[in-house]
């Protein structure tokens, strides 16, 4: 499978690949939202979460995992309650992919 998907954000590792998106495409404070992602080459989505580097703290909430087959999952449960830079953080095999969304 490849992570070139549509309207995903892609992040190289030094062995895998990680590609994600929202949904909504765009997140609005103290609104839920899914995360939809692939790992490439298919690999286990062992964690994901996010936090406010800035200042210092992550969600009020965690997200739950659900894998959706062929390297691809969907995390539930996110609300981003402040806004500021926010700072996604997924591990998948054995690697940690970072990036960063903005909300005004």
């Amino acid at each position: 499978m490849s992570c070139e998907l549509p309207d995903f954000r892609r992040i190289a590792g030094a062995k895998h690949s990680l590609a994600y998106r929202t949904v909504p495409a765009t997140v609005r404070v103290g609104e839920a939202f899914v995360v939809e992602v692939a790992t490439c080459p298919s690999a286990p989505l062992a964690s994901a979460n996010a936090s406010m580097p800035e200042h210092r703290h992550g969600m009020n909430y965690k997200p739950s995992i659900r894998a959706a087959g062929d390297g691809r999952f969907r995390v539930e449960g996110w609300v981003f309650h402040m806004p500021g830079r926010w700072e996604f953080a997924f591990e998948a095999g054995g690697e940690r992919f970072t990036d960063s969304l903005r909300l005004e």
